[in-house]
């Protein structure tokens, strides 16, 4: 039986469990995520290919990245009716041990909640309003 990511493991539509990457209930313990985030793990070495499958994975089903900085993407999915449902993904690991390829690392999924794209078209609706005057 195939299950989605969310009812078979508490994560985001869209996000599943990569070749490389473990589940990670308590998101290692770290930045408070456990029960805010759904979290996968991988050797720090690792970690920046595994964020990269990540983000050609979910770009097949129609997230788009649309910002971010250097540990942080922000997703974006258009929704039929208008509008857009937004993700992050955040990478973090142990900034208390030395940084080793070895070490843990880890990938968090959360939702965003609300329509992500709502602010956007209501600011440009304006200026739209008056190049058209």
């Amino acid at each position: 039986m195939q299950s989605t990511p969310q009812t078979a493991q508490g994560g985001p539509a869209d996000v599943g469990l990569l070749p490389g990457a473990e589940l990670s209930p308590d998101c290692g313990g770290l930045n408070n995520l456990a029960g805010r985030a759904w979290c996968v793990t991988a050797p720090l070495g690792q970690v920046g290919a595994l964020a990269d499958a990540y983000i050609a994975d979910l770009a097949t089903k129609n997230w788009l990245a649309a910002g971010g900085d250097e540990n942080r993407v922000v997703f974006i999915k258009r929704r039929e009716a208008g509008g857009c449902d937004g993700m992050q993904m955040v990478a973090f690991y142990d900034t208390a041990r030395v940084a080793v390829a070895e070490l843990p690392a880890y990938l968090g999924f959360a939702t965003i909640p609300g329509d992500v794209c709502a602010a956007q078209t209501a600011a440009e609706k304006p200026a739209s309003d008056t190049s058209t005057q």
